[in-house]
C-alpha cells in the first residue's frame, strides 16, 4: 500500500529482476511511511471488509504486496487467516518477510515474487483478494481481474483500492499554490505513463463476473497533532515528485522544493508543524456468485 503514483511505481512494486537497489530502497521507505502515518485508517478500510464478508475468511490474496503493510493489516483483522503476499520486488519482500518475522506471523503469511502481467501463480483457492493501488499498473487489468475471480471460491470477495487524488501536504499558501502545480504535472505525466489510473473499476469487475457489491470512497484528513513520521513521510513523496517532475516545472517551483526537502532550515519538512494529510480513495468490492 501506498500514496503513490509519481509515474515510478510500477507494481507489483517494482522492476523484480535487475532492479534499482536504490529505488527500490527508496519505494520501501515510502511505502512504510504510509503505512506508519495512516495505520488508522487502514484498520478501518480492513473492519469494513470484514463487515462486507459473509464469513471470516481463511485464505487472503494480496496482490502487490511490497513491504506488507496491507498483508500485515489483513493478518491483524482476520486472526485465522492464512494471507498469501504477491509481488515483483524482490527487495520488497525481503522487508515484508522481515517484518513478518519480527511480528511472528510467519506461520500465517507465505510470499511469492511473480509477474502478474507475465503470468498467473498456481494457487489454491481463496477466500479474499485485496489489490491496494496495484490495479492500474497493470498491462491488461482485465486479464488479471479473469485470474482473480477463477481463483476465488463462490461466494469470495475482491477488493480494489485506488487513489482518487494524491495526498496533500502543504498549507495552500506555500509557494503561492506550489503542490498543486506539483500534483498538476504529475497527474499530467501520470496520464502519459498509467493509462488504467483513475479508472472506474466497478465496470471492469462486472465485466469480468464479479457482482460489485459496493463502491466506497474514503476521505484522508489528518490535522496537527501528526506523528513524528509525517516530516519523513511528505519528504520521501515529495522528493519522488521533485525527481520525477524536474523536467516539467518551473524553476522557481523547483527551487522552493529543494527548501523544503533541504535536512534542516525554516522551511524543512523535518522541522515544519503545520503539516497535513488529505486525500480520498475508493474501494470497490466486488463478489463472486
Amino acid at each position: 500500500m501506498t500514496s503513490e503514483p509519481v509515474a515510478h511505481h510500477d507494481h507489483h512494486h517494482a522492476d523484480g529482476p535487475g532492479e534499482d537497489p536504490d529505488a527500490a530502497a527508496a519505494m520501501a521507505e515510502l511505502l512504510e511511511l504510509d503505512g506508519e502515518v495512516l495505520h488508522d485508517y487502514l484498520a478501518g478500510i480492513t473492519s469494513w471488509i470484514a463487515e462486507q464478508s459473509d464469513a471470516a475468511p481463511r485464505r487472503i490474496l494480496d496482490l502487490g504486496a511490497g513491504t506488507g503493510t496491507g498483508t500485515i493489516a489483513l493478518a491483524r483483522q482476520f486472526s485465522d487467516a492464512e494471507v498469501i503476499a504477491l509481488d515483483n520486488s524482490a527487495a520488497l519482500l525481503s522487508r515484508l518477510q522481515g517484518k513478518v518475522a519480527d511480528l511472528e506471523l510467519d506461520s500465517r503469511v507465505s510470499w511469492l515474487q511473480v509477474d502478474l502481467d507475465a503470468e498467473w501463480p498456481t494457487l489454491a483457492e481463496v477466500d479474499l483478494a485485496w489489490a491496494c493501488t496495484s490495479m492500474h499498473h497493470l498491462a491488461d487489468g482485465g486479464r488479471v481481474l479473469a485470474d482473480v475471480f477463477a481463483t476465488l471460491r463462490p461466494g469470495g470477495l475482491l477488493v480494489v483500492l485506488e487513489l482518487d487524488s494524491p495526498p496533500r501536504f502543504l498549507p495552500d499558501d506555500v509557494g503561492s499554490g506550489l503542490e498543486a502545480r506539483c500534483q498538476d504535472a504529475v497527474s499530467q505525466l501520470n496520464a502519459e505513463v498509467m493509462p488504467l489510473l483513475g479508472l472506474d473499476w466497478g465496470p471492469q469487475l462486472e465485466q469480468a463476473g464479479f457482482d460489485v457489491v459496493t463502491r466506497r470512497r474514503f476521505d484522508i484528513d489528518l490535522r496537527p497533532p501528526l506523528p513524528e513520521a509525517i516530516g519523513r513521510y511528505a519528504r520521501a513523496y515529495l522528493q519522488r515528485i521533485r525527481s520525477a517532475m524536474h523536467d516539467r516545472l518551473e524553476p522557481a517551483d523547483l527551487r522552493a522544493l529543494d527548501s523544503l526537502l533541504a535536512p534542516d532550515g525554516p522551511d524543512s519538512l523535518l522541522v515544519r508543524t503545520d503539516l497535513v494529510v488529505r486525500g480520498t480513495r475508493t474501494a470497490w468490492l466486488g463478489r463472486r456468485p
